[in-house]
């Protein structure tokens, strides 16, 4: 079984479906951490990120795979070294590069092949699992969005350049010739704008059939 979670950059997808497979028992798939894999990857051999051609033959040498709820590249675990940044910078415009969605939604479908998956990202719902037995769309406005990355203390960024960003962010999400953000007609809508993460965590639970979950 598939649950699947889209919505914009900082709507706290990540934690909450990672609390969701803890509640389910399923396997947690993050589609955004391959991106930034492949972004992290290019960067740290020298490619420059702009230089498409390049990233795509690179990116088909790499060798991605998760283990633990952790990302690893080619045998390295790199799970640390994805939410800098410098990968924040790149990592939409690498994840716009269709031959990248390709790839990295080849291994999604690979990975949820035979297993119970949470899996969350940008088009899980309307491209990568358009059959999903149960699809979720978790939105926020911009500035909370931006309010919750800024408390992670885990950026340099500004409150306001944290704004700035996440409204590009969407911009390049929205606007994606493959792939892009939207809502699916058949995804429950959460604004979350005024909820805490327990809070969307039990409309979601409350959304999956009562058998499908464990302590619901």
């Amino acid at each position: 079984m598939v649950i699947a979670l889209d919505g914009p950059a900082g709507v706290g997808k990540s934690t909450i479906a990672r609390r969701i497979a803890g509640r389910t028992g399923f396997k947690y798939l993050i589609s955004g951490d391959l991106y930034r894999a492949v972004t992290y990857g290019v960067q740290k051999i020298g490619v420059d990120p702009s230089d498409t051609e390049s990233v795509v033959e690179r990116a088909r040498e790499f060798s991605i795979s998760i283990r633990d709820d952790r990302v690893f590249l080619d045998g390295i675990d790199i799970q640390d070294h994805l939410h800098t940044d410098a990968v924040d910078r790149w990592v939409a415009q690498v994840s716009a590069i269709v031959p990248i969605r390709e790839i990295v939604n080849a291994l999604l479908r690979k990975i949820a092949k035979n297993n119970d998956v949470v899996v969350e990202g940008r088009d899980i719902t309307t491209v990568v699992f358009p059959d999903a037995e149960r699809k979720f769309y978790l939105d926020a406005s911009v500035e909370t969005r931006a309010k919750r990355r800024f408390n992670q203390g885990v950026s340099s960024l500004s409150l306001e350049e944290h704004i700035k960003a996440i409204r590009r962010r969407d911009e390049i999400d929205m606007n994606k010739p493959v792939g892009s953000l939207k809502l699916a007609d058949d995804a429950v809508y959460l604004d979350t704008s005024d909820l805490t993460i327990d809070e969307v965590c039990e409309k979601v639970i409350h959304a999956i059939p009562r058998k499908e979950t464990k302590n619901a």
